[in-house]
């Protein structure tokens, strides 16, 4: 029987050596915001070598058997702790972790993660070129590498279920086809109706905006939105994304058009939210697995709330429009709010995910989803993939893409993590993120009117309390009912659907 003591003196030895691993992981994760943003194309080479390096190490410290014994020790200590301490909560999620790692040798760990930069830069180089064939024989490697994962969990339902896992603990194929289907049958009724009517005219969102100007203008509002830029900064990618080294330092990337100007807005308002749930994290889950967001599908719910249900919402512009026309009067000077408004909300079918509207997005997820499982099944050639992809716009949205660049080279995801698991969870969070903001607007029905002055401060610290505050202590299913009282389920987006565009498009 171990002592109170030895139980603490375990207890803290977990920690330290978790800490340990963080911080590793946190290097590692200096060096890919530096080779997405400002590390010269030469250096490739050594950057895949210093990231193997560092991945390998942690990976080998979190597998060697030290923790696993520390988690068999613990184990009354954790049944007797309150499930949401942070104590339970640390063992049990290490132990979720450690579990899954150890399936997964380290010397398959360090070949991945070769890859993965070698793939990123091939990537690159082939989307600036429009070339897919550029990056073709190195993406057949990671189809081969990330069945080769799958092949570790000999249990799983379905091949792409462990890359599920990964990043939507709880959920599977099989799980996840059921929500689309259940969502695809009631979105694209109103695709067709809106559709079916003139497009809305969005000429005014592209003009001339110079480069140095929008980005003046998405700092402003990171600022008045309440992203701590003493905590994180933005800089430009060719991809957007948040990265995070520690609770402290919590950057954001965007990408500029000069003749797009909501292409660099609305990604800086997403990648904020994104940035906002990892700032929130309890200062005490700082150097522990307890810091980040619950999973790829929460997390995205923070920043397509922010994106949409705030930055595309007609409270939101009431207070920003005014600044937004002082910054660009000879572009928008004579342009109405009601005429921006419905410019930014115009539903069509487009080809690029990225700048799609709230309605069709989800089914361009869709259609990658889709093309991932079927590449994992064997169902799909990488050398066929730029066909299909085509095939299954035209037949979906009724578009074809113009370019490699603009069709199956637009996203990185495939081609810097892995195939599977890649996408679900940007539709997962369009449900989520209204499912939450009904229940944020349920107990503080004054934040649409705070928000139409200015003041983000109830609906933020709403959610930190309720989402951000927790970190990684409870699953998606288990964050959903504490937060919502139900669980995961299409009628709260398809009803802010029907809300905001039959008012828009009079349907």
């Amino acid at each position: 029987m171990q002592t109170l003591e030895q139980t603490h003196q375990k207890f803290s030895q977990l920690k330290s050596l978790l800490s340990e691993i963080e911080d590793l992981y946190g290097a590692e994760a200096v060096l890919h915001w530096d080779q997405k943003t400002y590390m010269p194309a030469k250096g490739i080479e050594a950057r895949g070598r210093q990231l193997a390096t560092l991945n390998r190490i942690a990976y080998e410290k979190f597998t060697d058997g030290t923790i696993a014994q520390l988690l068999d020790d613990l184990t009354t200590y954790e049944r007797d702790s309150p499930y949401d301490s942070d104590e339970a909560s640390l063992i049990r999620l290490t132990r979720r972790n450690c579990d899954l790692a150890s399936k997964v040798p380290t010397e398959f760990e360090v070949r991945f993660s070769l890859l993965r930069t070698e793939c990123y830069q091939a990537w690159a180089t082939a989307r600036q070129e429009n070339n897919f064939a550029l990056v073709q024989p190195t993406l057949e490697r990671m189809l081969d590498m990330s069945r080769e994962y799958s092949s570790f969990f000999p249990e799983a339902q379905h091949i792409a279920d462990p890359h599920i896992t990964g990043s939507d603990y709880g959920m599977s194929a099989v799980s996840i086809r059921e929500v689309f289907a259940e969502l695809r049958a009631q979105l694209v009724p109103v695709v067709e109706a809106i559709t079916s009517q003139p497009p809305v005219d969005n000429s005014c969102l592209h003009q001339h905006y110079p480069e140095a100007e929008q980005l003046a203008f998405c700092h402003n509002i990171l600022k008045q939105m309440g992203y701590d830029l003493e905590r994180g900064r933005q800089d430009k990618t060719l991809h957007p994304f948040m990265t995070k080294f520690s609770i402290d330092d919590v950057r954001i990337t965007t990408r500029v058009y000069e003749n797009d100007l909501i292409q660099g807005l609305f990604s800086t308002i997403h990648e904020m939210g994104h940035a906002f749930y990892e700032l929130g994290n309890a200062p005490e889950l700082e150097g522990t697995p307890l810091a980040g967001g619950v999973s790829s599908g929460v997390h995205e719910s923070q920043s397509r709330l922010w994106e949409n249900l705030i930055g595309r919402s007609r409270p939101f512009w009431q207070y920003f429009y005014p600044q937004l026309q002082a910054h660009f009067p000879s572009q928008l000077g004579a342009v109405s709010l009601e005429t921006f408004y419905s410019a930014i909300n115009r539903v069509d079918r487009s080809l690029i995910r990225t700048d799609a509207d709230e309605i069709t997005y989800n089914l361009h997820v869709m259609i990658r989803f889709d093309l991932e499982l079927d590449l994992l099944e064997g169902k799909l050639t990488v050398k066929d993939l730029p066909a299909a992809w085509n095939d299954r716009y035209l037949s979906d949205l009724g578009v074809i893409p113009t370019s490699d660049s603009n069709g199956v080279l637009q996203d990185v995801h495939w081609y810097t993590g892995q195939i599977g698991g890649m996408f679900q969870g940007y539709t997962l969070g369009n449900l989520m993120s209204a499912q939450f903001f009904d229940a944020a607007v349920a107990a503080h029905p004054e934040i649409p009117d705070r928000i139409e002055t200015g003041n983000f401060t109830v609906l933020h610290d709403w959610l930190q309390a309720n989402i951000y505050l927790h970190g990684r202590k409870f699953t998606a299913a288990e964050t959903i009912e504490r937060v919502t009282g139900s669980t995961l389920g299409t009628k709260p987006l398809i009803d802010y659907v029907h809300r905001k565009y039959g008012s828009l498009y009079k349907l």
